[in-house]
C-alpha cells in the first residue's frame, strides 16, 4: 500500500532540523494548546488536544488543497496512506483534515474542510475557527443510512479569510453550494448515495466536537 510520511518534500521545504525527533521541555500538545509555534512529529498528532486555550480547534491536514487523491492518517503506523483517487477532474478545493482526540460515527476522527487560500501539506496543524457543519447522510453498512457530517472552518492566521467569517451565512451562497457539490462529487461511482441535509452554525459545530471527544 502506498504511504506518505512527512519526509522528502517537507524536509526539502523546511529543512531537516524541523522534522528531526528531539526531546523538548514542553510536550507538543501543551505547546500547541498554549498557542506556541511547533512542528510535531507524526507520532504526536493524535495526542494533540481538540481545542486550544483560545477556543480554536486544532485541525491536522491530511489532504492539501488541489490534491486529486485522498490521503488518510493512520495512527498505528504513524503515516499518511494513499486512500483513493477522486473522480477525474475533481480536486480538493481546500485543506481537508481531522480534529485530533475525536471519534465520529464512522469510527474515524471528525473531518474538517478548512478554507485555506493556498495548498499546505500533510501533517500541518491549523488553528481553526469552526463556522458550521454541512449535514450529510449516506448509506452505511447493510444499507442503513448514517450521518457523515463535515465541519467547515477558517484558518485564524489567514486574516483575509477569517476576518468577518463566523457562520455559514458569511460565505457567498454560490460558495456554499459548490462545497456541497464537492462532497457529493467525491462519492461518485460508489453506493453511498449521499444527500445534503442543510447547514448548521458554529454552535452545532462545537456541540459535534464536544460530543465526539474521546473519554
Amino acid at each position: 500500500m502506498a504511504r506518505y510520511q512527512p519526509g522528502a518534500r517537507a524536509l526539502e521545504a523546511l529543512g531537516r532540523d524541523r522534522f528531526r525527533r528531539r526531546r523538548s521541555p514542553i510536550s507538543p500538545a501543551d505547546a500547541i494548546g498554549a498557542g506556541q509555534a511547533h512542528s510535531p512529529s507524526v507520532s504526536n498528532l493524535n495526542s494533540l488536544p481538540p481545542f486550544r486555550k483560545d477556543g480554536a480547534v486544532n485541525v491536522v491536514v491530511e489532504t492539501p488543497r488541489g490534491s486529486g487523491i485522498k490521503l488518510s492518517y493512520h495512527p498505528a503506523d504513524d503515516c499518511f496512506e494513499y486512500s483513493k483517487a477522486l473522480p477525474l477532474g475533481v480536486t480538493f478545493p481546500y485543506s481537508f483534515g481531522f480534529i485530533p482526540g475525536t471519534t465520529a460515527e464512522d469510527g474515524d476522527a471528525l473531518d474538517v474542510l478548512v478554507l485555506t487560500e493556498a495548498p499546505t501539506f500533510p501533517g500541518i496543524v491549523i488553528r481553526t475557527r469552526l463556522i458550521g457543519v454541512v449535514r450529510l447522510s449516506e448509506n452505511g453498512k447493510k444499507g442503513k443510512r448514517r450521518r457523515n457530517d463535515r465541519l467547515i472552518g477558517v484558518p485564524l492566521d489567514e486574516k483575509r479569510t477569517a476576518d468577518g467569517c463566523k457562520r455559514p451565512e458569511d460565505l457567498p451562497e454560490r460558495l456554499r453550494q459548490e462545497i456541497e457539490q464537492f462532497f457529493l462529487n467525491t462519492t461518485l461511482f460508489t453506493q453511498k448515495d449521499p444527500r445534503v441535509d442543510g447547514w448548521k452554525g458554529p454552535k452545532a459545530a462545537k456541540k459535534l466536537v464536544d460530543g465526539s471527544r474521546k473519554k
